[in-house]
């Protein structure tokens, strides 16, 4: 019963082990990529100290980087807590190995005296002269061997038992140095943390004397992004109207042409009903023969329906297009190259003032300075406009959606032209006053604008 306790024991154990190690793996790829986006976090950070004015977008930047090494720490928490569950995983089976070793080095000690009461060949012999027939004489032949064979056999059990002891034992000191690592990791992050948020506490200050000044900058953004997104608005209104004109018209031809088929196929039919008739008419025979008119059907008036400038009618291919894009929600790439997004979706908080709130129809991403805007997927460019006298912006299609590409100094790509994934479509304009490079990205669905975090890979 022991036994099958132990052995249930280092089953489960086993299984543990295993477990864990795969989520310690998959906590070192996490730890690896939050490390990844706090240096590209920094990079950008630096990049934009040295040319902006304002600190606001300093803070934001900031503030993500922050967020960032908070959950660097909260990671290293959790490799730290898994290396304790192995360390006292491994403490039970070096515990369990003592006891083994133990009790075979106790019964290994008994043989060996037993062995040497009876160590000398006159001993064995007379214990098998002793027998009383031979086959008790064979027996006890045969039980000499095996308790030869089985001291030999506790003798290697016990040096295996000995070395399976010392590889737990440095595998327990391996863990203890990797938990020291991380402990010491943690407590340099930790004071890394405490840095930044002292660096965050003197830009808040900072910003604190500004308030009325970014108030009406805010504002003042806020009534810009509005008209241009009216203006985005009514420009695919009149695509999807477009669109569906077209579709229409083509509809129209075809229902023109099935018309145009079904009076001719009815004139045909006419005048061949007439010409039987003649037949009849001049044929000697007492019987007469009336033609039946043939029946053809001619397409029903289909009542005319308004066109449409909210909902765009699909095309079979069109429709493709357009559940690709949506089976790759989650996996576009991001519009450039390297970067941040400073500003999220939807009602956003000022990072200082919370009552002050700015509301974003897309995404911000923080760049570098010349870096290029590109598709996030396969499209036909619509429209490229002004969406300010010195900024322009792309708009792409894909099927029913619609993807915007905002702040560009110049683009590469005309009305009708068809992009590819990640192509390049224009420069991203930097800013000559905070010298930020920002691109605006939105996506839409017919004229619903819809968060586009949500639809590109981390």
């Amino acid at each position: 019963m022991p036994k099958f306790l132990l052995s249930l024991l280092f089953i489960c154990t086993s299984s543990m082990v295993w477990s864990q190690d795969a989520q310690q793996e998959k906590l070192e790829q996490r730890k690896a990529q939050i490390q990844q986006e706090i240096k590209e976090n920094e990079r950008l950070l630096q990049t934009v100290k040295k040319k902006e004015k304002s600190a606001v977008t300093v803070m934001a930047i900031q503030e993500k980087k922050i967020a960032l090494k908070e959950n660097l720490i909260k990671t290293t928490e959790k490799q730290a807590k898994l290396l304790s569950n192995d360390m006292y995983i491994n403490q039970v089976e070096i515990n369990k190995l003592k006891k083994e070793l133990k009790v075979l080095k106790e019964d290994y000690s008994k043989m060996i005296v037993k062995s040497y009461k009876s160590r000398s060949e006159e001993s064995r012999a007379m214990f098998l002269l002793s027998s009383k027939n031979f086959q008790q004489a064979y027996k006890r032949l045969q039980y000499m061997k095996q308790y030869t064979s089985f001291r030999k056999i506790q003798g290697e059990e016990i040096k295996g038992k000995s070395k399976e002891l010392v590889v737990y034992n440095q595998k327990l000191d391996v863990q203890k140095t990797a938990k020291q690592k991380l402990i010491d990791e943690k407590e340099k992050e930790r004071l890394s943390l405490e840095q930044e948020k002292k660096e965050q506490e003197k830009l808040v200050n900072a910003i604190k004397k500004d308030k009325n000044k970014i108030a009406n900058d805010i504002k003042k953004k806020q009534q810009e992004a509005r008209a241009i997104d009216k203006q985005i608005d009514r420009l695919i209104r009149q695509a999807i109207a477009e669109a569906n004109r077209k579709a229409a018209a083509e509809r129209a031809k075809q229902k023109a042409a099935a018309t145009a088929a079904a009076k001719e196929k009815k004139a045909a039919a006419a005048a061949a009903a007439k010409e039987l008739a003649l037949a009849n008419k001049t044929n000697k025979t007492t019987t007469k023969t009336v033609a039946k008119p043939v029946e053809v059907e001619e397409p029903e008036e289909e009542a005319k329906k308004p066109i449409s400038s909210t909902k765009i009618e699909l095309t079979p291919e069109a429709k493709i297009v357009a559940d690709n894009f949506r089976a790759n929600k989650g996996r576009l790439p991001y519009p450039v190259e390297r970067g941040s997004i400073t500003l999220g979706f939807g009602n956003q908080p000022h990072p200082v003032y919370k009552s002050l709130m700015v509301h974003n129809s897309g995404v911000e991403i923080t760049t570098d300075q010349g870096a290029n805007a590109r598709a996030v997927f396969d499209g036909v460019v619509i429209n490229v406009f002004n969406s300010t006298p010195v900024n322009k912006a792309v708009m792409i299609q894909h099927g029913d959606y619609f993807t915007v590409y905002q702040n560009l100094s110049s683009v590469s790509v005309g009305k009708g032209d068809k992009v590819s994934r990640k192509q390049s479509i224009g420069r991203i304009r930097s800013n000559g006053e905070t010298g930020k490079t920002v691109l605006k990205f939105l996506i839409y669905q017919n004229t619903s604008y819809i968060n586009p975090a949500g639809w590109l890979s981390n």
